[in-house]
C-alpha cells in the first residue's frame, strides 16, 4: 500500500462516533393559531366605534379598521404620510380577530399580522425612502416620567379623544399613532423605550375651538409638547429626514373566506 501508515491512536479516534449533531430550537410559527377577516358592516349611526389593535389575554382584536390602519399597525407605521396606495385602503373597513399564546410578544404580534394581510386580503407593499419633515418623540432630559404597565392586570383605558389620552397598557408605538392621528403631523417614535406603560397625557389641542368635545380638555392645559415633556419626561423634536414610505402595490377589498 503507498503513503504513510497511520498511528493505531489516529485511526482508533477516526473509528470514534462523532457527538450528536446540534440542532437549533424550532422558532414558533409566525402565524395565529386561528383568525378570522371580514368586512365591517355598515355603521348604525353616525359614530364608528374604531379599535386600532389590542392584543389581550391571547386575542387581537381590530374594529372597524381601514386597510390603512391594519398596515400602519401591522408595521409599526405613526401616520398616513408613511403609507401610499389607492383610496379605498382608507375607506374600507374591516373586523379583525386572531388567537396567538397570551405570552406571545408584541413583536411577534405585529408579523403576525402581516402574514395575515398577505394571506387573507393578497397585500403585496414596496419600499421607498422619502425626506419628510415630521415630529421625533424622543426623551426630554432628566429620563422618562412614564410607570411601566403592571403585569397581569386587564387593560383599562379612558376615552380617547384629541387632547386626552388615557391609557394603562401602551407601547410607545401606540402613543406615536394616537398623536400622529389626533394632530395630523407625523410623529414618529425614537424614545428606544420597548414595554408598555401607564400613560395618561393631557393637553390643548392647537385649534381647540374647531375641534370641540364634550370629553376634551378644558382650554387651560398646556399646549402638546409641554404636555408631552411635564407629563410623561419625553420631547417632541422637529425634524426632517428619510423615512421609509410603504407602497401598496397589491390587495383585495374583500378577505378571502375564514
Amino acid at each position: 500500500m503507498n503513503g504513510h501508515p497511520v498511528p493505531l491512536l489516529a485511526l482508533a479516534l477516526l473509528l470514534l462516533p462523532l457527538p450528536p449533531r446540534a440542532f437549533s430550537q424550532p422558532q414558533p410559527p409566525e402565524r395565529f393559531e386561528v383568525a378570522t377577516v371580514k368586512l365591517s358592516p355598515p355603521p348604525d349611526g353616525d359614530l364608528i366605534y374604531i379599535n386600532l389593535g389590542r392584543f389581550q389575554g391571547g386575542r387581537l382584536t381590530m374594529a372597524n379598521v381601514t386597510l390603512s390602519d391594519a398596515i400602519k399597525f401591522a408595521y409599526e407605521l405613526s401616520s398616513d404620510a408613511q403609507l401610499s396606495g389607492p383610496d379605498w385602503i382608507k375607506t374600507i373597513r374591516f373586523d379583525i380577530v386572531a388567537e396567538a399564546p397570551p405570552e406571545t410578544p408584541l413583536e411577534r404580534v405585529h408579523r403576525m399580522t402581516r402574514a395575515l394581510l398577505s394571506e387573507r386580503l393578497h397585500l403585496v407593499l414596496g419600499h421607498e425612502q422619502k425626506a419628510l419633515p415630521y415630529l421625533a418623540l424622543v426623551v426630554a432630559k432628566g429620563g422618562p416620567k412614564l410607570n411601566r404597565a403592571k403585569t397581569g392586570q386587564p387593560v383599562t383605558q379612558g376615552f380617547q379623544v384629541r387632547g386626552r389620552i388615557d391609557h394603562n397598557q401602551m407601547p410607545m408605538a401606540m402613543l406615536v399613532s394616537l398623536l400622529s392621528r389626533f394632530e395630523r403631523q407625523t410623529i414618529v417614535d425614537r424614545t428606544g423605550l420597548s414595554g408598555l406603560f401607564e400613560v395618561k397625557l393631557e393637553w390643548t389641542p392647537d385649534n381647540l375651538t374647531d375641534h370641540a368635545d364634550d370629553g376634551g380638555p378644558p382650554p387651560d392645559r398646556p399646549s402638546l409638547f409641554a404636555a408631552v415633556q411635564e407629563q410623561l419626561g419625553l420631547k417632541l423634536e422637529s425634524r426632517r429626514g428619510p423615512l421609509e414610505v410603504l407602497v401598496v402595490e397589491q390587495a383585495a377589498k374583500v378577505p378571502d373566506e375564514n
